[in-house]
C-alpha cells in the first residue's frame, strides 16, 4: 500500500514538474519574439493548457480511497 502511494505522488509531481518546464520555455518564447508572440509560441501555449488540466498533485489519499472501494 505504501508502495502504491510513493508511485501515485511521484508520478503526480514529475507530471507536475514537466509543467513547469512547459511554462518555463513559454515564458522565454513569449520573452524573445516580443510582438510575434501569439503566433510563435501557439503550440508551447497549446501544449501548456492541455498539461494544466491532468498535471495536479492530488495526493496519497486518492489511492488509499481507490484501494478500499476496490476491495
Amino acid at each position: 500500500m505504501l508502495d502504491a502511494r510513493d508511485k501515485h505522488v511521484r508520478e503526480q509531481w514529475i507530471k507536475v514538474m514537466e509543467l513547469r518546464l512547459v511554462r518555463e520555455e513559454l515564458v522565454k518564447c513569449q520573452r524573445s519574439e516580443g510582438i510575434n508572440a501569439l503566433a510563435q509560441c501557439k503550440e508551447l501555449s497549446e501544449r501548456y493548457l492541455d498539461m494544466l488540466k491532468t498535471a495536479k498533485v492530488e495526493g496519497w489519499r486518492i489511492v488509499d480511497t481507490a484501494q478500499f472501494k476496490s476491495s
